[in-house]
């Protein structure tokens, strides 16, 4: 019986939404960027990373809101888990965002603007 109870929770947490960190960068071509001057670059590269930050603000609630309905719901009342969000469209914004980070940095390199993103270590367990 203990293990049908573990692997509930297991299911229903792997419906849970991700952490921003945990969110990969998907694939942005440069194309676009490379007719942009080293200030352009930067002009976007700033545009793009305050978004970024806002959008993982935001995909990290959800986890957050997740993880407590799980909570809620597994140990007081199983109705709350129909009200887990899981990822949807802000993870799929974020790994867009990070994509064009990438594609950004990409460019600037190849431009010398020495532009560059602050990476986060990816969180260990």
């Amino acid at each position: 019986m203990r293990l049908v109870s573990v692997l509930a929770v297991a299911s229903m947490l792997a419906g849970c939404a991700s952490g921003s960190s945990d969110i990969r960068a998907a694939y942005v071509s440069p194309i676009p960027y490379q007719s942009y001057s080293c200030r352009q670059l930067g002009e976007e590269a700033e545009r793009v990373s305050a978004r970024a930050a806002e959008v993982a603000g935001i995909q990290d609630r959800k986890r957050t809101d997740d993880a407590v309905a799980t909570t809620v719901g597994v140990i007081v009342f199983w109705p709350v888990l129909f009200a887990i969000k899981g990822n949807g469209e802000t993870a799929a914004e974020l790994g867009r965002l990070k994509g064009e980070m990438e594609a950004i940095e990409q460019v600037s390199i190849q431009k010398n603007c020495a532009i560059q993103f602050q990476k986060t270590a990816p969180k260990t367990s």
